[in-house]
């Protein structure tokens, strides 16, 4: 007994020793989530000009472009590859390539950040949809719909094709369905103003598929899952799907005249957020047909879905950062004074996107992104980017893998 208890006693001692020399010997553990996803970037505009810059928050680099015109609202297209540049007072779509291109678990290096050849000459381009491949703008000053490809981003003077679908000039937005199709806003002049009152399916010649059967006092704001749209009414919140139905969910009491100027899409089947800066943010089940609260403030300076579309982030006027998971409505993070206060009559005010581990917040008055680790408030960057930043998007893939 005694020969084999030394035995065992040995066996243990050598087992700590060399596992000890093991562990000297092995590298340190490195906690991805400290640091961005490789492949993901962020592009900003300025405001006062035509400085682009381009962001990679894993390097903490910039490259810097030169866009056609100051003040311009930048988008990234369904792929997450390419970049849609709208100016609207000076009637044009650029498009913009980040060179990154995804294969399903890595990402492949596909030449430089560059402009693209394809644009768009369109009175007015003011709303941005891409869905199916699809860059689409709806132009304000004509009521017409632009359609260009992300195949033909470098085709040699590509242009968008504009599709006219009988409609009046007007503030209006379109949305995309799975089947090809198109949700359209149009405007009778039954209200007084340039927002639209109705909504019909049209296709890619301009075709009615589906009239409108429902009249509003005026719709802002729209989004799409592929088989319902979702529009933002002052008669209610305006559902259509792909088959041409339409239905009005009643606004949640006590909302009185106050509607959603803001819908957002979401990972989940049926499921959008409405935001209106005088209530907060709700989530909406257009399968349930109901509406309920997500975050009910009136200090809200920033709403935006996250980058994967999984959850909401609350940037307030405070400078405090919240944000929901959008499956379960629970506090997925929460920072306080992530940035310093900013008045409500700020003429600028900063912008804010994230992604699944950082926030990216401007700095107009600095002319810097702010980069924020979501899982440790105290990891902070500030990078140059232009002296006014105005817009910003997030870019290329949540994912670190190559070739």
């Amino acid at each position: 007994m005694k020969i084999t208890l030394s035995r065992i006693l040995l066996l243990l001692t050598l087992s700590i020793f060399f596992q000890s020399c093991s562990n000297d010997d092995a590298p340190a553990t490195v906690d991805e989530a400290l640091t961005e996803y490789k492949h993901l970037r962020i592009l900003v505009s300025d405001e006062t000009s035509t400085a682009l810059t381009l962001v990679n928050p894993f390097l903490s680099t910039t490259t810097s472009f030169q866009a056609s015109f100051p003040k311009s609202a930048i988008y990234t297209t369904d792929s997450g590859r390419f970049a849609a540049i709208l100016h609207r007072d000076n009637d044009l779509t650029q498009t913009f390539d980040t060179g990154l291109e995804f294969h399903g678990d890595h990402v492949d290096i596909k030449g430089t950040p560059k402009f693209g050849a394809l644009t768009g000459t369109s009175s007015k381009p003011t709303h941005f949809k891409s869905k199916l491949g699809e860059i689409l703008t709806f132009n304000d000053g004509d009521g017409t719909l632009s359609i260009g490809n992300e195949s033909a981003v470098h085709s040699t003077a590509a242009k968008m094709t504009t599709v006219n679908a009988g409609l009046r000039a007007h503030h209006g937005a379109m949305a995309v369905f799975s089947n090809g199709t198109y949700a359209i806003t149009e405007k009778d002049n039954s209200i007084p103003g340039a927002l639209p009152e109705r909504v019909k399916i049209i296709d890619k010649t301009g075709k009615e598929l589906f009239a409108s059967t429902i009249a509003t006092r005026g719709i802002h704001g729209n989004a799409t899952d592929g088989e319902y749209c979702v529009f933002g009414s002052a008669s209610g919140i305006l559902v259509v799907d792909n088959k041409g139905k339409q239905e009005l969910i009643a606004h949640p009491e006590g909302f009185g005249t106050i509607w959603f100027g803001t819908i957002l899409e979401t990972a989940e089947k049926g499921k959008f957020v409405g935001y209106t800066g005088s209530k907060g943010a709700y989530l909406i089940n257009v399968l349930t047909k109901t509406v309920r609260p997500i975050f009910e403030s009136a200090d809200i300076m920033q709403c935006k879905a996250s980058y994967d579309n999984t959850k909401l982030g609350i940037l307030l006027h405070s400078g405090n950062f919240i944000s929901f998971d959008l499956s379960s409505l629970a506090i997925a993070s929460s920072d306080r004074n992530v940035i310093a206060a900013t008045a409500k009559d700020s003429k600028q005010k900063p912008q804010m996107e994230f992604s699944q581990r950082f926030i990216y917040i401007t700095a107009p008055t600095t002319g810097e992104l702010q980069v924020l680790n979501i899982k440790n408030s105290a990891d902070v960057k500030k990078i140059k980017v232009s002296n006014t930043p105005f817009r910003l998007t997030i870019m290329g893939f949540e994912n670190s893998g190559n070739h």
